[in-house]
């Protein structure tokens, strides 16, 4: 009998210790703000209005949308959609939502979602600094049905001072998007490689057609360091839409952990958050060999005890 209550004790400990701790409202604004003023630079739409909805929809990034398919703002499938989708019962049974490979993806198709949209023109006539216009014409536009909506928003924006985000971002130099304009030749000289940055380390987004030597020539950078920055070789695969730092990643990420989701791996996980693949591994007491678990929690700044 005592050998039982062990063991059930045991299994206990084990459930109980890969829970993933919920993100309060301040580590979900620390972790993405870079997100939301990325997303600002480029569409004009207010960060503290996308930080606003994100921590509306998704629970400070907890909800099963969030977690199980990174999809912080509740965009449903609708016919224009191509991408992966996860299913779960809303307004009715079974209904389609989008499904994105990370969060940042997630707040880049909700800024094309508010710009591809006619009915949501008038917004962009509005200040940027304007949180509590947007938050009303959202509502007006038809982007939710409850009428506190605009309420909601501006609480969330005010008690947490999200507004400080629409003003001061264009000052901080490590959250802005970068151009590389350097002439490459007569050819390249008609493309621009956008570059970006986590924190403060730069990044591209691999696109379809890229190879190892054409983004060395684009961004002026040698084979090796592509290699070694990413735990690349040469003869790795590169997938459109991942990250490919052009410096060496982090010791540790902004988020203080990870679920996995199925086809992900510790390489995968390693590019998305920008940390050391050795650290990741470290961090969670694996072996270099081992790959994670759908379902498995990742730490990704403390060391798992």
């Amino acid at each position: 009998m005592l050998i039982t209550l062990l063991l059930f004790f045991n299994h206990f400990l084990f459930f109980l210790g890969n829970i993933a701790p919920k993100l309060t409202p301040e580590q979900y604004i620390e972790n993405y703000k870079e997100d939301a003023i990325i997303e600002m630079n480029k569409y004009k739409i207010p960060a503290s209005i996308t930080l606003a909805q994100g921590m509306l929809e998704s629970g400070n990034g907890n909800s099963a949308l969030a977690v199980n398919a990174n999809n912080h703002f509740g965009i449903k499938c609708h016919n224009d959609w191509k991408g992966a989708t996860y299913i779960m019962d809303d307004d009715t049974k079974d209904e389609c939502f989008r499904k994105y490979a990370n969060v940042l993806d997630s707040y880049n198709d909700h800024a094309q979602f508010l710009t591809s949209r006619s009915n949501y023109t008038k917004l962009f006539e509005l200040k940027i600094t304007d949180y509590k216009a947007w938050a009303k014409g959202l509502k007006e536009a038809g982007y939710a049905t409850d009428q506190k909506y605009p309420k909601r928003l501006i609480d969330i924006i005010e008690k947490y001072e999200l507004y400080k985000y629409d003003r001061e971002s264009k000052k901080i130099k490590n959250q802005k998007k970068e151009v590389n304009t350097k002439p490459l030749n007569t050819e390249a000289n008609k493309t621009i490689r956008e570059i970006f940055r986590l924190g403060i380390k730069k990044y591209i987004i691999i696109k379809e057609g890229d190879t190892f030597d054409k983004i060395a020539q684009e961004t002026d950078k040698d084979l090796w360091q592509l290699y070694k920055y990413n735990n690349f070789t040469a003869s790795d695969k590169l997938i459109p839409g991942e990250k490919l730092f052009l410096q060496p990643k982090r010791n540790k990420a902004k988020a203080p952990f990870h679920i996995v989701k199925s086809g992900e791996t510790m390489k995968s996980i390693s590019q998305m958050y920008g940390i050391k693949l050795k650290r990741l591994y470290r961090k969670n007491n694996m072996e270099s060999s081992q790959e994670p678990k759908s379902g498995d929690t990742l730490f990704m700044r403390k060391h798992k005890e």
